[in-house]
């Protein structure tokens, strides 16, 4: 995994202003803002909407349905909740949080502080994935900072996407194509499938950039959320994941990064935008 600890990094990490408590405002009921989707070659993906936390990345998010009078959500990686990495098998919902980070612009410069207060879902079964609510609305964040959240693909990416992976904590972006989809990935515990598989060149993500969204440069869609790397060539053990085959043969690769689908997400919403587990073709995975 690329989670890092504030103690290990706290020179090299984003430092975090003096808090901002962020309260919503008023705002109609009407979708809430998004960039023009239609497919277009390379968007501009710039660091606009992530957010910096203590020892991981993530990004002020939207799914297709939401309205502006939503409250605003946060996405990162489940290895980075706060209270610790889940066990295999473990999924977590509906979760009082006090969990703060830093909003940024396009630029890489501060907007704000923005908080959650509660982790809507987080697992590292299956996938790796933590959605949280934050304290204040979409409307409220375009207002006050003109904070336009990015919105999550509700379909699987193409094999050969473009991505960009941009990394609110290390302030860079990375950027490559998308060498297919593994079916199974393993690390240490955990298991994982249908996992982005970043290609050989422009993707060598490092620690504190778990939980940053990976970004389809064609939609401006987030299309999954970055998750691992194989730092040591080793096989299926802590940062060293590895591919599993249908025949149960393991490879690894050096190297070799990986993402995990958002998409599924979307399939588990309810007309209120809420995640319901027991939604019919609801591909999260239940506790």
């Amino acid at each position: 995994m690329l989670k890092r600890t504030a103690a290990m990094f706290a020179a090299a990490a984003v430092t975090l202003a003096a808090a901002l408590t962020l309260t919503a405002g008023s705002a109609s009921a009407h979708p809430a803002p998004a960039a023009d989707t239609a497919a277009r070659p390379n968007v501009s993906v710039t660091l606009a909407s992530t957010i910096a936390l203590n020892d991981c990345s993530a990004s002020l998010v939207r799914y297709p349905t939401s309205l502006s009078s939503d409250r605003a959500l946060m996405l990162t990686a489940g290895h980075c909740f706060e209270g610790g990495m889940p066990s295999a098998g473990e999924v977590l919902q509906n979760v009082a949080s006090s969990r703060s980070g830093t909003l940024l612009n396009s630029s890489g410069r501060r907007l704000a502080t923005v908080r959650a207060d509660k982790l809507l879902y987080a697992t590292m079964t299956d996938t790796d994935i933590s959605v949280y609510e934050l304290t204040t609305t979409f409307a409220a964040l375009s207002s006050q900072y003109g904070a336009t959240p990015l919105t999550i693909s509700a379909s699987h990416p193409a094999a050969n996407t473009s991505i960009a992976i941009p990394s609110a904590y290390w302030d860079r972006t990375w950027r490559c194509t998308l060498n297919g989809f593994a079916g199974t990935v393993e690390e240490d515990q955990w298991t994982w499938h249908d996992s982005l598989r970043y290609g050989a060149t422009g993707c060598a993500v490092i620690g504190g950039s778990s939980g940053s969204p990976d970004v389809d440069t064609a939609t401006g869609q987030v299309v999954g959320v970055n998750n691992t790397i194989n730092e040591d060539g080793q096989m299926c053990t802590l940062d060293n994941p590895c591919e599993v085959g249908s025949d149960g043969t393991t490879t690894e690769h050096k190297g070799q990064g990986y993402g995990q689908e958002t998409y599924w997400l979307t399939t588990c919403l309810t007309a209120s935008n809420a995640i319901n587990l027991s939604t019919p073709g609801c591909l999260l995975p239940k506790p």
